[in-house]
């Protein structure tokens, strides 16, 4: 990856530069799912997260848990959730935008003091071209995209994973998982909104590839 690319995978729509990693240890649920399902999705969290030298927990104790994935099949399930909109501001115009918009995944983050993400809530919509792809690879797919804040151009062209042309299985790409590990480096910040950033994970990225 050239540091344009990894700059890329942060930018927002405004041209702005917005990185964020977890602080704290993820105490994921999941809702809308049978248990073989509650077990993928929660074992793709743990994945991604033992990949990066984060740490997992069955409870955060300021929030109870701090990772929450829905389920659905139409945008409209979510506005009979009980609370969602106190944890979701504006949730009514939202699933309105969504809905014309014929989204399929949406990604809420909070964030601490630091500005790192302390909380976050995933909504994935299982219908059409989603809901013929394996378990397998969507709980993977929305492990990645719930780990840093990516930019909204990050995957919108291409998927973080790969399938092994060898055995079929999906797979993380490499490159994103260099991103990934850079980013949860001990000596880099949980959060930076200034473009040297990116050259800063780009050089830690480099160094990976020597050491390989």
């Amino acid at each position: 990856m050239t540091p344009e690319q990894v700059q890329e995978l942060f930018s927002q729509k405004d041209g702005s530069y917005a990185f964020a990693r977890w602080g704290r240890p993820i105490a994921p649920i999941v809702f809308g799912v049978e248990d073989a399902t509650l077990a993928t999705v929660k074992g793709a969290v743990e994945a991604v997260v033992t990949l990066v030298g984060h740490q997992m927990a069955e409870t955060d104790p300021e929030l109870g848990v701090n990772l929450m994935v829905f389920f659905l099949r139409d945008w409209d399930e979510l506005a009979s959730v009980p609370d969602l909109d106190r944890l979701i501001p504006d949730l009514e115009p939202l699933l309105g935008r969504l809905k014309a918009a014929g989204a399929r995944q949406y990604r809420a983050f909070r964030f601490d003091d630091h500005g790192a993400i302390k909380a976050a809530f995933v909504f994935v919509r299982m219908d059409g071209e989603m809901a013929k792809l394996p378990a397998e690879s969507i709980a993977l797919a929305q492990a990645v995209q719930v780990m840093l804040l990516w930019g909204p151009r990050a995957f919108a062209e291409t998927s973080p994973l790969a399938v092994l042309p060898e055995s079929g299985a999906t797979v993380l790409r490499p490159e994103i998982a260099a991103v990934l590990a850079a980013a949860y480096d001990r000596m880099m910040p949980p959060s930076a909104d200034d473009p040297s950033h990116a050259l800063r994970l780009f050089a830690r990225l480099r160094l990976e590839d020597d050491a390989g």
